[in-house]
């Protein structure tokens, strides 16, 4: 004798369903990059407007060569500034990708610069250092 499913199990089954494809599409989205800027010779990170991005120096066009853009302030107390980015859409991403930070007074002078290459799965040090004019 056949049993016929009931409105329940049709239910429970799509909703597993939805849950197990949505938990997918959540794992398959690539993770976030995780970092600090810190000052050369380990002294406090000035006060000012921290921008940090992703840049990829393969790219000839100026326009398409930055991406995935912060910006923090720093007070002038902390030794380190933490930093979360997203990677970038594309799938395949360039082995030059970097990110590049730059510190930046009130007044939009440039203070401190400093770059590190992006390694997948680890945390990215970036050194700023101070610049000269």
């Amino acid at each position: 004798m056949k049993r016929m499913a009931n409105r329940r199990t049709i239910l429970l089954t799509a909703g597993v369903g939805a849950v197990a494809a949505a938990a997918g599409a959540v794992a398959a989205q690539p993770e976030d990059i995780r970092g600090a800027v810190t000052f050369e010779g380990g002294a406090a990170v000035p006060k000012g407007h921290l921008e940090i991005y992703l840049e990829d120096p393969a790219i000839r066009d100026n326009a398409r060569r930055r991406s995935a853009a912060t910006r923090i302030t720093s007070d002038g107390a902390s030794k380190a500034v933490a930093f979360s980015l997203s990677p970038p859409a594309s799938p395949a991403a360039s082995q030059t990708l970097r990110i590049v930070a730059r510190l930046e007074r009130a007044d939009g002078w440039l203070m401190a610069r400093g770059s590190a290459q992006v390694e997948a799965g680890s945390p990215v040090n970036i050194v700023l250092n101070a610049v000269m004019y």
